[in-house]
C-alpha cells in the first residue's frame, strides 16, 4: 500500500474539505457567520453588541415597516403559514397571482413571475431562455446567479469588459453571423462597488445586432428610478429590454426574486423555469409583505424614503471622501471601500466591529484576488448622527491600519 493509501485510512473521504477550511483559517478569511439579535435595523444588536449596521440590503427600513408587518399577520390568520406546493402542482394561490399582477404594473409591463429567490430568478431564466446553439454577451462582473445560470444553459458564453461598451460591440462584431440566439445581460446596479451599467448603449447595441436584452435590477429595485422603479426606469429605456429581474429581498424588505417581460416569456418561464417549477411557493405572509411593500412605493410615504435614502448617501459620502476615502465608481448607496489584501480586509472589519461599526469584508471568490473591499450599504433609516459616528470610527480605525 502506497503511504499516500495509508495516510488515508481511517480519514473522512470530505478531509480534503477541512484542510482547505483550516488553510482559510490560517489566512485570516474564514470569517464565522454573525447573528443578528432582535430586528434589522440602522442600530442593532450583532454578537451581543450594539453596532451601527452598514451591512444591511435594507434599503428602505421596510423590513420592519408597520405596513409590511400588518399584511403578513393578517395573511397568516387567513391563508396560514404555508402555500403546501409547487406553483404548477397546488402551490398558486391567488395572494401570488395578485402580487405578479402589482409587480406588472409598478414596472410597466404586461407580465411578472415570481421566484424564491433573485437567484434562482436569474438562474432559472438564461438556463430556461437559452440552450446550447446560443451566445450570451455578459459584463465581467455580473452577479454569480447570471454566471450560473448561462452555464446552465449550455450556450457559447463571451465576457465583454466591465461597463465596456465597445469591447461588448467587438464580440458582437466577431459573431455577427452566430446562427444561435445573442442575449446581451448586465447588472442593473453593481453590487460590489455600486457602479451603474451604462443600459441605453447596450441597447443600442442590443437592437442593432438583433439581440435579446436582460438586466438583473437587484440593487437599484427600489433605490433608481420613479419611486424605485429601477434602472430602466432611472435611465428611459422601457420598451428596450426584454427581461428585467428584481429582487424582493433587499429594498423591498421580505424574499424572492422576479422577472417581468412579455406574457408570453412569462408564461414560458412558467414552464421551463426549473426553479419555479420543483420549489414550493412563497408562504402567504412573504406574499403579502411584498404586496404592501410594493403599494408602500408606489405612494408619497414610498417618494420620500427613496429620496432619504439619497440624502443620507450623500451625506455618508461626503463625510468619508473628507477623512481620506476614495470610491470613484459607486453611483448609489452601495459605497465599496479598497482594501485589496484580504486578510488585511477582514482584520479591518474586525476591528470596525469591536469600535461599533458593523461593515463586513468581501474577497474571493465574491471579488478576484486581490481587490477585497470593505462594502458600506446606507439606508433611508439611518440618522444623520449615526452615520457621523461610523464615519469617524471608519477612518480612526482606517489610520489604524493604513488604509487611509
Amino acid at each position: 500500500m502506497s503511504e499516500t493509501a495509508t495516510q488515508r485510512v481511517g480519514q473522512s473521504p470530505l478531509q480534503y474539505v477541512s484542510d482547505q477550511l483550516a488553510e482559510l483559517r490560517a489566512k485570516g478569511t474564514a470569517p464565522k457567520l454573525r447573528v443578528v439579535e432582535g430586528e434589522q435595523k440602522p442600530v442593532c444588536v450583532i454578537d451581543g453588541r450594539e453596532v451601527i449596521n452598514l451591512a444591511s440590503n435594507n434599503y428602505l427600513g421596510l423590513t420592519t415597516h408597520k405596513a409590511l408587518r400588518k399584511a403578513a399577520i393578517e395573511a397568516v390568520r387567513k391563508y396560514g403559514v404555508g402555500a403546501g406546493a409547487v406553483r404548477t402542482i397546488a402551490g398558486t394561490m391567488k395572494i401570488h397571482m395578485d402580487l405578479e399582477e402589482q409587480i406588472a404594473r409598478f414596472k410597466n409591463v404586461e407580465a411578472c413571475v415570481v421566484f424564491q429567490s433573485g437567484f434562482t430568478a436569474n438562474a432559472g431564466t438564461v438556463s430556461a431562455v437559452l440552450g446550447k446553439e446560443d451566445l450570451i454577451i455578459s459584463d465581467e462582473l455580473n452577479h454569480a446567479s447570471i454566471i450560473d445560470g448561462a452555464r446552465l444553459s449550455k450556450a457559447t458564453i463571451k465576457v465583454f469588459k466591465h461597463k465596456d461598451v465597445a469591447d461588448c460591440e467587438r464580440i458582437l462584431q466577431e459573431n455577427a453571423n452566430w446562427s444561435g440566439h445573442k442575449l446581451i445581460i448586465t447588472d442593473g446596479v453593481f453590487s460590489m462597488d455600486g457602479d451603474i451599467a451604462p443600459l441605453p448603449a447596450l441597447c443600442d447595441l442590443a437592437e442593432k445586432y438583433n439581440c435579446i436584452m436582460m438586466v438583473d435590477d437587484a440593487h437599484s429595485s427600489g433605490v433608481l428610478g420613479r419611486n424605485g422603479r429601477g434602472t430602466v426606469d432611472h435611465l428611459d429605456c422601457h420598451g428596450r429590454v426584454q427581461i428585467q429581474v428584481g429582487t424582493l429581498s433587499k429594498a423591498i424588505g421580505a424574499m424572492g426574486g422576479y422577472v417581468c417581460g412579455s406574457r408570453d416569456l412569462i408564461d414560458f418561464l412558467y414552464l421551463r423555469a426549473r426553479p419555479f417549477l420543483f420549489s414550493t411557493s412563497h408562504p402567504p405572509a412573504t406574499a403579502a409583505a411584498c404586496q404592501a411593500a410594493f403599494t408602500l412605493l408606489d405612494s408619497p410615504e414610498g417618494e420620500r424614503l427613496v429620496k432619504k435614502l439619497w440624502a443620507n448617501t450623500k451625506v455618508f459620502k461626503r463625510e468619508l471622501k473628507k477623512r481620506g476615502f476614495q470610491f470613484k465608481a459607486s453611483e448609489t448607496p452601495i459605497i465599496p471601500i479598497h482594501v485589496g489584501d484580504a486578510a488585511k480586509a477582514f482584520e479591518f472589519s474586525r476591528k470596525l466591529f469591536e469600535a461599533g461599526v458593523y461593515a463586513p469584508a468581501v474577497g474571493y471568490p465574491t471579488v478576484a484576488e486581490g481587490k477585497a473591499r470593505l462594502r458600506a450599504i446606507v439606508s433611508a433609516t439611518h440618522k444623520r448622527e449615526q452615520l457621523l459616528k461610523a464615519a469617524d470610527i471608519l477612518a480612526e480605525v482606517g489610520k489604524q491600519l493604513g488604509v487611509v
